[in-house]
């Protein structure tokens, strides 16, 4: 499969301040990004010779949800048809964490079905993830 049959999106609860938006999409890209390093490029050189770091090669979709949303979307994501998909997911469990361990510890207490998603990442194949987010608008 090529660059081209794959997609990467976004989906974010739009009803969120901007800043709790701003880091939702942050945190779910540095995870997105360890891992597929894959579609991170290469570094670039402007034409001054200055280094600009590799980004993603390929566009990320930004699209609006809620909670509702979310956690439905998350729901489909546990399915087996949808395994091979790769899902970074960021919830209210998380968030309220300021330490990883704190967070550890508390995702080992609270059932998936009692998290609250900020946002969730989904990297796969296009037609698979098209399927789920086909209908979605984008966030603006």
């Amino acid at each position: 499969m090529n660059d081209y049959d794959m997609k990467c999106v976004m989906v974010i609860d739009s009803e969120l301040p901007i800043g709790v938006i701003a880091n939702t999409s942050a945190i779910l890209g540095v995870t997105l990004g360890k891992q597929i390093p894959e579609q991170v490029g290469a570094d670039v050189i402007d034409a001054t010779e200055k280094t600009h770091l590799g980004i993603i090669t390929m566009p990320i979709a930004m699209l609006k949800g809620n909670k509702d949303v979310l956690k439905d979307l998350r729901k489909r994501l546990y399915t087996p048809e949808f395994s091979d998909l790769v899902v970074v997911d960021f919830s209210d469990v998380a968030q309220c964490c300021n330490v990883y361990s704190e967070y550890i510890t508390k995702a080992a207490c609270v059932p998936e079905k009692d998290h609250t998603y900020l946002g969730v990442a989904i990297y796969g194949e296009k037609k698979k993830v098209n399927r789920l987010i086909g209908f979605m608008p984008l966030l603006r």
